[in-house]
């Protein structure tokens, strides 16, 4: 006979008690805060503090497009140290004079314009990092809660096998099962201790991930307030456009804008001068001005202008795709929430069906009216359905993600943004 058959009860029932240990051993947990205080304090992230100084920074070149070019001092000496008469200074004519670029053809405020549209941009991108981060931590929040869920449903489903092994064991001694339906009880203990294990190590791993995102100070192993069991209804369409689309149009503004740009640097920079001029030989001094403009025979910045032009139809074209795609997002996420809804009230049923299938199956086995495949085949259909009870909620929490990405808000907040 092989040795496995041979394997006594009593070591059977000692490994099984190794197998329960875990189930008695104490928890210790350092809950998360809530949400909500992790959305109020969304704005120290990093991916939030660079949106924040690019948008200063853009903000500091519209200060600095308004700023007027600086005037040009210049200091000239004619008709000195040369020869003949013109030895030493005593005829040299020495002229001090100012000029000032005019910025004429509106080149001022085009500049301007251009970097206010800039300025937006950088604006409306950083909304747009605002709710990506805010998706990206509700995420990370739900996910972390997932892992809990598991790994306690794990705990449970260790807890159920441990119990049916035991049962088995008991029949084994009593004659009334072989010894292979022992060996068989503790293998599956076995493999729910492992994945209690897997699970475990899928929970540490989620939480560190929401202590790295959160910028928590101290490691958390407990999420106190549920984002999966938060039900969300129909959103009704936003006011206003979608962050993505809205960022488009910024882009596509500011395109236009540059254009200006390229055709006001086409025409020729005036310059005014005005000066004063000292005749040493007369001893008298007279005044200066002039106007001078360089002539456009070779540079018309025909080619910046095409540049220019020709990223106005990118940018028009990625503002027609954004609306395409946000359209076909909107209607594909919301299509989601309304089916993941309908897949958490199916998945609890099926819970409640799996735990009284089980119940119904362990009073059977004990009574000796039902096999151990049939016993385990239902805690496997339960831990199944408690599994899918999780899915189904962290695949409504996506659905709310997504489309509270599409309206420009923070996920489970409502209409705020």
């Amino acid at each position: 006979m092989h040795p496995l058959h041979r394997r006594p009860p009593r070591a059977v029932g000692c490994a099984l008690a190794a197998l329960a240990v875990a189930l008695s051993s104490p928890s210790w947990a350092e809950p998360a805060p809530a949400f909500a205080a992790l959305l109020a304090r969304l704005g120290q992230t990093p991916a939030l503090v660079e949106a924040d100084a690019l948008t200063d920074a853009a903000q500091a070149r519209v200060r600095q497009a308004r700023v007027r070019p600086n005037p040009i001092v210049s200091l000239e000496a004619e008709n000195a140290f040369g020869g003949g008469p013109f030895d030493g200074y005593a005829n040299a004519e020495t002229t001090l004079s100012l000029s000032q670029d005019l910025e004429l053809w509106g080149r001022r405020s085009a500049r301007v314009g251009a970097a206010k549209a800039e300025a937006d941009t950088a604006a409306l991108q950083g909304d747009l990092a605002r709710v990506e981060a805010a998706g990206r931590l509700a995420l990370t929040y739900a996910e972390a809660e997932a892992a809990a869920r598991r790994a306690d449903l794990a705990q449970e489903a260790l807890a159920l096998a441990v119990a049916d092994a035991r049962a088995a064991l008991a029949l084994v001694e009593k004659g009334r099962e072989p010894m292979l339906r022992g060996i068989q009880a503790e293998s599956e203990a076995a493999a729910a201790r492992a994945a209690l294990e897997e699970a475990q190590a899928e929970r540490d791993a989620a939480f560190v991930r929401l202590t790295a995102v959160a910028l928590l100070p101290r490691p958390v192993t407990a999420v106190p307030d549920s984002l999966l069991d938060q039900s969300v209804g129909p959103a009704s369409p936003p006011a206003v456009a979608a962050p993505a689309v809205r960022v488009a149009d910024a882009q596509r503004t500011a395109a236009e804008r540059r254009i200006a740009v390229e055709r006001t640097a086409a025409r020729p920079d005036v310059t005014a001068s005005l000066g004063l001029r000292r005749f040493e030989a007369e001893d008298a001094t007279a005044l200066t001005f002039g106007v001078s403009l360089p002539l456009p025979l070779f540079d018309r910045n025909r080619g910046n202008i095409d540049a220019a032009r020709a990223e106005y139809r990118a940018a028009d074209a990625r503002l027609a795709q954004a609306r395409l795609d946000v359209d076909a997002d909107r209607a594909a996420a919301s299509a989601r929430l309304s089916a993941s809804t309908s897949r958490v009230a199916a998945a609890d049923a099926g819970v409640a069906a799996g735990e009284e299938a089980y119940r119904l199956s362990r009073i059977g086995f004990d009574a000796g009216r039902i096999s151990q495949l049939e016993l385990r085949t239902s805690r496997a259909v339960l831990i199944t359905a408690r599994n899918a009870a999780v899915d189904a909620r962290l695949a409504r929490v996506r659905a709310e993600i997504d489309l509270a990405r599409l309206d420009g808000r923070a996920p489970f907040q409502g209409n705020r943004p």
